[in-house]
């Protein structure tokens, strides 16, 4: 069997594919039927040992359930994927609401725009919207922002209190990028007051060099904040007047998506 691009880069889990393999097989049965290990095992490709391994692991996480006692048992997908699977929906649901909000906002300002849920302390690009010039910033889906000198990455810190800002910082560190970027935590805790005023935050060349992006966190109908909307482009020597221009734009876009999520502000 050929190994395909993925199976073939130095990231490839094995133990993970198998896992998600044997999950998909689970997925088959019907609602009132059940796998054995033999049977896992052949619809894999597994031997009875791997098979049980992984369905005994994944059953730790309630991934995987199973029912009845020896050669008896049967496996079936566990209530935990029921769970992970409705705020899979839940994301899906914000690029629903925000999609046409970005379009909107790309015409309006003729930049790029992107939308971005939080993910270990970082912001993970998850739709954007491109403005069609013919030179292009380098933006792609999935991406993670760092918190700290992007417009996502910082309109979601500044949704948090200091101490799980300096957490986060802990975590990820201050990395330089440009000449720009902030790199002590003191000022950067003094730059998130000026951007929870401003309802917006700006990353003026401070993760790439001729790139300025500003960011917008999202709200839920519980006040939680569950993501952040950006616009991206090219540094031609705006005037501070357009950045605040800008800014605003951003704002109340993401104003009114964050009320198509329910959220009353």
């Amino acid at each position: 069997m050929t190994n395909t691009p993925a199976e073939e880069s130095r990231y490839w889990v094995r133990s993970v594919a198998r896992a998600a393999e044997v999950l998909e097989v689970l997925s088959r049965v019907g609602p009132d039927g059940g796998m054995s290990v033999t049977e896992v095992a052949a619809a894999c490709g597994l031997s009875k040992s791997a098979a049980f391994a992984t369905l005994y692991t994944l059953r730790g996480y309630s991934l995987v359930a199973d029912d009845g006692e020896g050669m008896n048992r049967r496996y079936r997908l566990g209530m935990a994927l029921a769970r992970l699977g409705a705020r899979a929906q839940e994301q899906l649901s914000l690029r629903d609401v925000a999609r046409p909000a970005l379009i909107q906002l790309t015409e309006r300002t003729g930049m790029n725009s992107r939308l971005a849920v939080p993910e270990a302390g970082q912001a993970v690009v998850v739709d954007q919207v491109s403005n069609g010039e013919r030179i292009q910033v380098d933006l792609r889906m999935g991406t993670r922002e760092l918190p700290h000198c992007t417009g996502l990455g910082k309109a979601l810190l500044a949704e948090m209190d200091d101490e799980e800002v300096a957490r986060v910082v802990g975590q990820v560190g201050l990395p330089r990028r440009t000449g720009h970027t902030i790199t002590e935590l003191p000022v950067l805790l003094t730059h998130l007051k000026t951007v929870r005023e401003l309802g917006y935050a700006v990353d003026d060349e401070e993760d790439a060099d001729g790139i300025f992006c500003i960011g917008s966190a999202l709200r839920d109908h519980t006040g939680a904040c569950v993501g952040a909307i950006s616009i991206t482009s090219l540094k031609r020597d705006l005037p501070a007047w357009r950045y605040q221009e800008l800014g605003r734009e951003v704002r109340e876009t993401a104003a009114m998506i964050s009320r198509g999520l329910g959220h009353p502000g």
